[in-house]
């Protein structure tokens, strides 16, 4: 304990010297640049910091603060004059969470040096004296493997030309290259960090690639090489365990405005920027092998790399198997004829070809179940399809309808008449074959059906396919169910053991390898019932799921739809990992990244690394280990139902309350969030409707509460169940549950995380509102209650006392942000008076703006 502790002190020094006073000196030297329109902001900037933190400690609204703070400090107190200089603190303070960004990354090694741990080697050095172990792990790295799949969720703000600012930034940094540094914060002083015009599905792609190209590519080789390196001193056979997925232009769930051309030209672009990648280490491999023997290969690959990736006009297959033989054959001469020299160039260039083929990503689809089911019904109305079922098949049972299906090929043809997402989908299905002829079918193999309710909803999507250029024999797609809403969550086993033992999906599966993806999303599960409900059902349908697929022999895969924030999923995601028992499969680690956890998890080389490797070692371990989960024991399993069920009951019970949305609305930027230009999907999915709480999009719904610094959806409800299970007598069987478990552990801990980065002392004078003051109130007891009893169970003084580095970088971060969260509720409050048109698209403006710097500092808010 001692040890971890001097540890603890160890990194928390470091982060006060290496990051803390490098960002305050880097800072005083940022406030003093002389920016076009922002003289003397600079000098400002501190003084309003201190004004917003006096005024929030002694509860003032933020129209008295900043009424205040422009009486002593400006001249110019007129309404535009005050927006003006409000806008351009806005800009400063954008600027700021970079360079603390930068900074923050660039110390990333020395703060984590101590946590680096292989235990792919540590199990493989035990194993030499242990032949049971060793026989488990060779068992476990033949079926082990992590898929990491990019997503375009609209939480991560900065375009491409900031990101490329504190990649170098962050670089300057590590050296201390002040004149870098100055030079770089110059730049981003007059960088725009924001879009005019929403992107289209394309242009998310494209900004997202660029974490493939710069940091995936590389880390996931570097990463495959230590695993290579330690399988072979074992003389253990090379194992693909990363692989990579993609969901921008693949993705159309909720989203009109991705379409087929979006999907080809995603996987297109993928491809394109893939051989770029290869023909650039190529050109570096060429420049080293100058030698007799290899000159024809290296023609050839170096003239096949070339027209991949420069001309448009190539005819697109799937070169990766030719690729491989020809950089072997310069491998073998280097070895047989040059003493092996410079033969490790070659061998990086083959990992990375059988990492990332011809596709770099494999391209997710993915639509919602009650369009899958319209497209179904079309097609019933086609010759020769109409005459295979009943006219009354949508009022059938859904055992009827399931007896009803034929799996018989047939072609239909659609016209222009045709709904537009009955189109998409048809020519989705077509099109996904020839994504799989020219890039491989790892480039395109997955159909995700989201909202799915019914075995139903994955057999009549089989039929699609067959209805639409497949044949049952070489249907090279796998269907992946997600499970979602606490309902759906409770119905999935069920679900799918009418799925396996179903004969045509049986047989389907056994043509797959017998491997079934299942996906199971935290945003609306959390959104329907609280975060303690959302966890805990997940975890008794990933139990039920794999009791299920064990039965039928089924390979099963999880693959989490995990957002940045607990209330998301996110928060210590390895630590989920690490934690599950033998009782949950564990072997397949799939996960969503997406938002700031791209940025802040995923955004240079060195922190890629740590946290692929990080996952990968939670895996192994869980794998090694397999122990009982102690949740699933009587005893926890009873206190954990009863926790869920009145953190559930708390939770709907807020959600109920007549002014639970009105809130939202008036309070926080949740109206306002369709107008940010950083999405090209809608803020909810019945677009054209009035604002309904089933409509709203997770992310939006957790953005407005971590805009308001309340956090909702990341503790609500915690604090009434636990205080209700001390007054039943029944503490001490929660202490120990959260001594022993560590998926517990892992809930408590992230609930901690999203407590921290609530501050109700900003919406304090709520209390004094004739309409709101009482609800405010009820939010607030139960934020005070949470944390008394979260406190209590952890044995702590502080919420995050375990993980100090993590808390000061949050202090921090918010103390940035304070001043963008008084602007933005100064700019709601103004919203509510009469305004000229003018006036209201100015304050308008202000609000949306903020939200930008709130959630890029938070690196996982939304």
């Amino acid at each position: 304990m001692m040890q971890k502790q001097r540890a603890k002190g160890q990194r928390e020094s470091v982060f006060n010297n290496e990051v803390v006073s490098r960002f305050e000196l880097y800072n005083s030297l940022f406030l003093t640049l002389p920016f076009y329109k922002i003289k003397d902001t600079g000098t400002l900037l501190p003084l309003f910091i201190k004004y917003c933190e006096d005024g929030v400690n002694n509860h003032e609204t933020p129209a008295e603060i900043i009424n205040a703070f422009f009486k002593k400090y400006t001249q110019n107190n007129g309404a535009k004059d005050v927006i003006d200089l409000l806008f351009r603190f806005i800009q400063y303070i954008e600027r700021q969470v970079v360079l603390f960004d930068a900074v923050e990354d660039a110390s990333f090694n020395k703060l984590n040096a101590s946590d680096e741990h292989n235990a792919l080697l540590a199990y493989l050095k035990k194993g030499i004296d242990d032949s049971s172990l060793n026989q488990k792990i060779e068992k476990l790295i033949e079926e082990f493997s992590l898929r990491l799949v990019l997503t375009a969720h609209p939480t991560q703000f900065y375009p491409g030309s900031v990101l490329s600012i504190i990649t170098d930034l962050t670089a300057a940094i590590k050296i201390n290259d002040i004149t870098s540094i100055h030079l770089l914060l110059q730049q981003l002083g007059k960088t725009p960090f924001f879009n005019k015009k929403s992107p289209t599905p394309v242009d998310e792609a494209l900004s997202l690639a660029w974490y493939l190209e710069n940091v995936f590519y590389f880390a996931a080789a570097n990463i495959q090489s230590e695993i290579d390196k330690s399988l072979n001193d074992y003389n253990l056979e090379s194992k693909k365990i990363i692989e990579l997925g993609f969901w921008p232009g693949g993705d159309r769930d909720g989203n009109p405005n991705v379409h087929t051309e979006s999907t080809v030209q995603v996987s297109k672009m993928l491809r394109q920027i893939l051989f770029r990648c290869y023909y650039r280490d190529f050109r570096n491999l060429k420049r080293r092998i100058t030698f007799r023997g290899v000159d024809e290969p290296i023609s050839v690959v170096h003239d096949i790399l070339y027209k991949n990736a420069f001309d448009p006009n190539i005819e697109m297959e799937n070169i990766s198997d030719f690729l491989i033989e020809h950089l072997n054959k310069i491998k073998n001469t280097l070895i047989d004829s040059h003493d092996g020299l410079f033969a490790d160039i070659v061998s990086d260039l083959i990992r990375k070809v059988e990492l990332y083929g011809s596709h770099f990503a494999s391209l997710d689809i993915r639509q919602d179940s009650r369009v899958l089911r319209d497209v179904h019904a079309y097609c019933r109305q086609s010759k020769p399809i109409n005459s295979m079922f009943p006219e009354n098949y949508d009022s059938l049972s859904e055992e009827d309808k399931i007896k009803a299906l034929t799996f018989k090929s047939a072609r239909v043809s659609h016209s222009d008449k045709a709904d537009s997402l009955v189109q998409d989908t048809l020519q989705t299905i077509t099109e996904v074959k020839q994504i799989q002829k020219s890039n491989g079918e790892l480039a395109c193999h997955r159909f995700i059906i989201s909202n799915c309710q019914q075995a139903s909803d994955i057999l009549q999507l089989m039929e699609l396919f067959l209805w639409n250029g497949w044949e049952q024999d070489n249907l090279s797609i796998d269907f992946v169910p997600l499970f979602e809403t606490v309902h759906d969550l409770a119905d999935a086993a069920a679900i799918m053991e009418t799925l396996y033992a179903h004969p045509v999906y049986k047989k389907h599966l056994q043509k797959r390898g017998n491997k079934q993806d299942i996906m199971l999303g935290f945003s609306d599960s959390t959104k329907d019932g609280g975060y303690l409900m959302a966890n805990w059902s997940i975890f008794n349908a990933k139990v039920a799921l794999t009791e299920t697929a064990n039965k039928h022999n089924i390979q099963l895969a999880f693959f989490d739809g995990r957002g940045g924030p607990p209330s998301r999923g996110g928060g210590k995601t390895h630590r989920f990992y690490a934690s599950m028992g033998k009782e949950i499969a564990n072997k397949n680690i799939q996960l969503t990244i997406q938002g700031q956890t791209i940025s802040s998890q995923y955004g240079s080389i060195d922190s890629a690394e740590f946290n692929i490797e990080q996952l990968i070692n939670a895996g192994i371990s869980a794998g090694v280990k397999e122990r009982h989960n102690i949740l699933l024991d009587p005893v926890h399993k009873n206190l954990l139902d009863l926790m869920a069920q009145e953190s559930y009951e708390s939770f709907v019970a807020l959600r109920k309350h007549p002014l639970f949305l009105s809130y939202l609305e008036k309070f926080s930027p949740l109206t306002l969030l369709s107008k940010i230009t950083i999405s090209s999907r809608p803020v909810k999915r019945n677009a054209g409707g009035a604002l309904k709480l089933e409509d709203l999009r997770a992310i939006s719904f957790v953005t407005a509460w971590s805009q308001l610094k309340q956090n909702i959806p990341g503790f609500y409800g915690m604090g009434t169940a636990l205080k209700s299970q001390e007054l039943a007598g029944n503490w001490d069987k929660v202490v120990k549950t959260y001594q022993e478990s560590g998926y517990f552990k892992t809930i408590i801990d992230n609930c901690m995380m999203s407590m921290s980065k609530s501050d109700f002392a900003v919406t304090a004078h709520f209390i004094n509102d004739k309409e709101y003051g009482a609800f405010w109130k009820i939010l607030f007891d139960e934020f005070m209650l949470s944390k008394e009893m979260l406190l209590k169970l952890a044995g702590h003084e502080t919420l995050m006392e375990n993980y100090p580095v993590e808390k000061r970088s949050i202090a921090v971060r918010e103390k940035i942000v304070l001043p963008l969260v008084l602007i933005q509720h100064y700019a709601l409050e103004q919203l509510q008076n009469e305004l000229t048109e003018e006036e209201k698209q100015a304050y308008e403006k202000l609000a949306i703006r903020t939200v930008y710097g709130i959630v890029n500092a938070g690196r996982n808010l939304a």
